[in-house]
């Protein structure tokens, strides 16, 4: 109250307001516990998550963007973290949690400097200044990448996962998928992954898994009838249902003598066999159904010869589609011979307690499939993700044609040359920058701390190493101090480390620059600096 007057509000009641320096420790405490989340996961032996829903389900990973993507997170500044993950995972595959940690630690940093009285926007244009710096820096550290190093991209994904027992093993798998449905054009090469199509399946070791040279479809053929398999496959690919058409209002039909009822039956029979007539004459011998078949129209396929499948996926018709040269056809009646996809071969296998169709040896378009196996159901889940993470890796890697040294060393050669740079900038951006080459540091510190080896040694011996021209040295961590990369085939793609700078500096500028947060959901516990609500 003023002056004896009634106060005025202008916000409704139970919102909620923090500003200044207060709603900025909010969110870089907030920003700095979802790092922390997953500092523990980063590097060859980083830990697992397990990850249980509201819903009782299991998830046990290492993937940064799957543990975020778990976690019932409430506080917006920590959301905005989240982004950050679903960034990378988008563009790069992987890097997710590298990119996290670095944000956190550029916020902590950042932090530190507001104490010292430097103003937000001052060290926001430093990380930029720094962040622009880094990016053209990192470029210099470049490694032309063959189809070794790409085998060598994709083992270093892999390590530290589930999966990095069989790395040597997926690594050939991931490259050979690549290499196979990669496509050159006047810029380079382009590798659309959506021609690599996976399948898991529950049971057998991981070392079943198979790479095809074709489609694999999670179905059976609808009758046991049917060819088992099909050597010079016509494929139809059909958006239609195969069964009697039902009106679209309601309708009732009268029979007033039993002779009727039979020549209605007959009718119906009479209707379905033109069906398969149609599809028999237009030159098929493989049907692929988007809809469902008739129980009548699945017999007299049989009794024709055709294999068919009922209810694809749209994803799987659109593949098939690409592979075989096949065109989708909404009615039958416009089918053709014209409209017919070409397979060497289809036949449907039995991959552990159920059955699988394998279409194989498509000329019109290269497309692969892989087929992954795993004792149970979490552990295939899991070598489901580390496999998506290595083949787009490798993806990025054979599009940008470079990669980089992994290991910390690209952070810890950057940060040192930043620290040069900064020295040539001068005024309180000066700082800034320093706070941004040091924080790039945080990368080979967690790497040693999560492999048990003292950091701050770690970082003294990583120091040195650069500073005698040895660019290439990062962390051992399975022996102790540093050694060169290069030698060890610890690679990254270019992309993944240019993406992962480049979104935690541009977060954390925009976490920095709130100073004021207005809440309407009442006295929510996150906005008061209350952070259970990353609860896992």
């Amino acid at each position: 109250m003023t002056n004896g007057q009634q106060p005025i509000f202008i916000l409704k009641e139970g919102t909620t307001r923090t500003s200044g320096r207060t709603a900025q420790s909010n969110n870089i405490a907030a920003a700095k516990a979802v790092a922390e989340a997953v500092r523990s996961t980063l590097g060859p032996k980083g830990m697992d998550k397990m990850l249980v829903d509201s819903m009782g389900d299991v998830v046990i990973t290492n993937d940064g963007a799957t543990i975020l993507k778990e976690m019932d997170i409430e506080h917006p500044a920590a959301k905005m973290i989240i982004e950050i993950a679903k960034t990378q995972e988008q563009h790069c595959f992987d890097g997710t949690t590298t990119a996290v940690v670095l944000a956190g630690e550029l916020l902590k940093r950042s932090e530190d400097l507001i104490e010292q009285n430097v103003h937000p926007t001052v060290i926001c244009e430093g990380f930029r200044l720094a962040a622009d710096k880094a990016i053209d820096l990192i470029d210099d550290h470049a490694i032309e990448v063959d189809e070794e190093t790409l085998a060598e991209v994709a083992k270093t994904a892999l390590t530290g996962k589930s999966a990095g027992a069989v790395k040597e093993f997926l690594s050939d798998i991931c490259v050979r998928a690549v290499i196979a449905v990669a496509q050159k054009d006047d810029g380079g090469v382009i590798v659309d992954l959506d021609d690599v199509k996976v399948e898991k399946k529950q049971g057998g070791s991981i070392k079943d898994s198979s790479l095809v040279d074709g489609i694999i479809l999670d179905k059976e053929r609808v009758h046991s009838g049917m060819p088992r398999s099909v050597e010079g496959a016509k494929i139809a690919l059909v958006n239609s249902a195969i069964e009697v058409k039902k009106t679209e209002v309601d309708a009732k039909i009268q029979i007033t003598d039993p002779s009727m009822l039979s020549q209605f039956l007959e009718e119906e029979e009479s209707f379905i066999k033109g069906l398969v007539d149609t599809i028999s004459s237009s030159g098929a011998n493989v049907l692929i159904c988007q809809k469902g078949i008739d129980d009548l129209a699945q017999h007299h396929m049989a009794k024709a010869g055709i294999f068919a499948i009922r209810r694809a996926k749209k994803s799987d018709m659109e593949a098939l589609s690409k592979a075989t040269g096949g065109r989708i056809v909404t009615t039958l009646d416009d089918l053709s011979s014209e409209d017919l996809g070409d397979a060497a071969r289809v036949d449907e296998r039995k991959i552990g307690d159920s059955d699988m169709v394998f279409i194989t040896g498509c000329e019109q378009a290269k497309a692969v499939s892989v087929l992954l196996r795993g004792g149970t159901e979490h552990v295939v889940d899991e070598i489901r993700r580390a496999f998506d993470d290595a083949i787009g890796v490798v993806s990025v890697a054979h599009e940008d044609g470079q990669v980089l040294t992994g290991g910390g060393s690209v952070m810890a050669a950057v940060s040192r040359d930043l620290r040069s740079y900064a020295e040539g900038v001068g005024g309180r951006e000066q700082m800034a920058i320093e706070a941004f080459a040091g924080a790039l540091e945080v990368i080979p510190r967690t790497l040693a701390e999560n492999a048990g080896l003292d950091p701050v040694n770690t970082i003294i011996a990583l120091r040195k190493a650069h500073s005698e021209g040895k660019n290439r040295h990062g962390v051992n961590v399975y022996d102790g101090g540093v050694v060169d990369m290069q030698a060890g085939k610890v690679y990254e793609p270019t992309r993944v480390v240019e993406q992962a700078i480049q979104s935690a500096s541009e977060t954390a500028v925009m976490i920095l620059r709130i100073d004021d947060v207005i809440s309407s959901k009442g006295g929510s516990p996150a906005m008061d600096g209350d952070f259970d609500g990353l609860d896992m």
